[in-house]
C-alpha cells in the first residue's frame, strides 16, 4: 500500500530489531489529521524507539513507516524533519549554552542548533519572542539559555518546535525531570495547543497520566514493544489497560479532564 498524504503518521506490521533483541513486534497504528496522541507504557516498551521511528531517526526492520505521506526508505530524511517538531532532551545536550531562549527559538527555522550560520529577519525574530511571552516566558527571552531552569528549557524548546509551524509535533517525554510547578506550566501550555485546533498533530511519549494534558484525544499503549491498546483516549484509557500494559493492577481516576493513577 502506498503512502496517504492525507495521514501524518503510520506504522503498519513494524518491527524493530536491535542486534539480537527484537524491540517492536507488529506495530499498527494511524494518526490522522488533527488527533493528539499520547504513547504510554513502562520503561523498555518502546516508546523511545518509537518516537525515532517516527521522526525518522530509525527505520523499520520489517514494516513500513509513513510519515506525512512519505514512506522512510524512500525519502530524504534530512528534508522530512524540517516539517517536523521535535521536544527531546536529545535536543538540550546539542544546543550552545551561551546563546539566548530567543536565539535557540529563531534557529530552527533552518534546523540548525546556533543562530551564527544562517541570516534571520525582524520578523523572525518577533516570531520568535513571542512564542515565549504568549507562553507567560517573557522574562527569559533574552537570557542564556545554560542558566535557565529544566522547565523554562522545556518551553522554550516547545516553542522552537513550533517556530517553522510544523506538520507534525513530537514531544518526547517533554515533563521528565520537572518539579510540579514546572510540569503544570508545561502542561497547561500543552492544553492550549491541543485545544488550538490550528495546532499540528502531535504525539507525546510519557510514562504518567499526570501528564496527559486535557485536549489529548487518543491514546496508545505498550508493553514489551507490543500495543495493548489503541484509540480515543476516553474509551482507551481504562484501568485494565493500565494495568495490563505496567503490569501492575492500578486504580484510575480522572478530575477535569486530568487523571492520576495508583496501585490498586
Amino acid at each position: 500500500m502506498p503512502a496517504d498524504p492525507s495521514t501524518p503518521l503510520r506504522f503498519a506490521a513494524v518491527d524493530l530489531d536491535r542486534l539480537t533483541t527484537q524491540v517492536l513486534h507488529g506495530v499498527d497504528w494511524e494518526v490522522g489529521p488533527g488527533e493528539r496522541w499520547v504513547v504510554l507504557g513502562p520503561n523498555g516498551s518502546g516508546k523511545t524507539t518509537m518516537f525515532e521511528l517516527a521522526s525518522g531517526y530509525l527505520h523499520p526492520t520489517r514494516g513500513t513507516v509513513d510519515i506525512l505521506g512519505n514512506r522512510l526508505g524512500h525519502v530524504d530524511v534530512r528534508k522530512l524533519r524540517e516539517h517536523i517538531g521535535l521536544v527531546s532532551t536529545a535536543v538540550v545536550k546539542k544546543l550552545v549554552p551561551e546563546i539566548t531562549a530567543t536565539d535557540v527559538v529563531v534557529s530552527a527555522l533552518h534546523g540548525a542548533l546556533e543562530p551564527w550560520w544562517h541570516a534571520y529577519s525582524a520578523a523572525d525574530r518577533t516570531r520568535a519572542r513571542s512564542l515565549l511571552i504568549d507562553a507567560g516566558f517573557a522574562s527569559i527571552v533574552d537570557r542564556k539559555f545554560g542558566v535557565l531552569s529544566d522547565g523554562e528549557r522545556q518551553q522554550v524548546l516547545l516553542a522552537r518546535a513550533l517556530m517553522s509551524d510544523p506538520a507534525l509535533l513530537l514531544l518526547d517525554e517533554p515533563a521528565a525531570g520537572l518539579d510540579v510547578g514546572g510540569r503544570e506550566r508545561l502542561v497547561v501550555a500543552l492544553g492550549r495547543l491541543a485545544r488550538d485546533s490550528n495546532s499540528p498533530p502531535a504525539v507525546m511519549i510519557t510514562h504518567h497520566v499526570e501528564e496527559i494534558p486535557v485536549g489529548f484525544s487518543h491514546v496508545l499503549l505498550l508493553r514489551e514493544g507490543c500495543v495493548v491498546a489503541a484509540g480515543p483516549l476516553y474509551d482507551t484509557l481504562t484501568a485494565s489497560n493500565l494495568s495490563d500494559a505496567f503490569g501492575l493492577a492500578l486504580v484510575l481516576e480522572g478530575t477535569d479532564g486530568r487523571w492520576h493513577c495508583r496501585a490498586r
